[in-house]
């Protein structure tokens, strides 16, 4: 049901959400991989880099009345040790560089240690012989 969700919010993606997945896709900012509208527990996520275990939401006008449910979700990924950077669609469509200097900043960071799990994990697999 959330992945079926997740493909239609990426059809009917926004102006903002459009013009930051341009600067986010294919490795295009400082080689990091991004994905949008990703399902997380009761949640999709408008852009998730896994392997920096970073999330950016995007928000809308309408999320200004949604104070207090933005908080539990970001305290929701936060618990399980994701960074989340919220921006508004005017931040994203008018102060662009801005948005992602701070989106690079926060990549610079280490990851958490759940992140550096899963790395590892993946790291560590065997490479599939053709």
């Amino acid at each position: 049901m959330r992945t079926q969700r997740a493909r239609e919010l990426r059809r009917e993606e926004t102006c903002a959400e459009r013009h930051l997945w341009g600067r986010l896709r294919a490795h295009r900012l400082a080689d990091h991989y991004f994905k949008r509208q990703q399902p997380i527990g009761r949640f999709i996520v408008d852009f998730i880099c896994p392997q920096r275990r970073l999330i950016v939401e995007v928000d809308g006008d309408h999320h200004g009345s949604q104070f207090v449910a933005d908080r539990e979700r970001t305290e929701f990924l936060q618990a399980l040790g994701y960074a989340v950077l919220r921006f508004s669609n005017h931040e994203v469509l008018e102060q662009t560089a801005d948005v992602l200097q701070r989106v690079r900043r926060q990549l610079g960071r280490a990851p958490s240690p759940i992140g550096d799990r899963l790395s590892s994990r993946q790291a560590s697999k065997p490479e599939d012989k053709k």
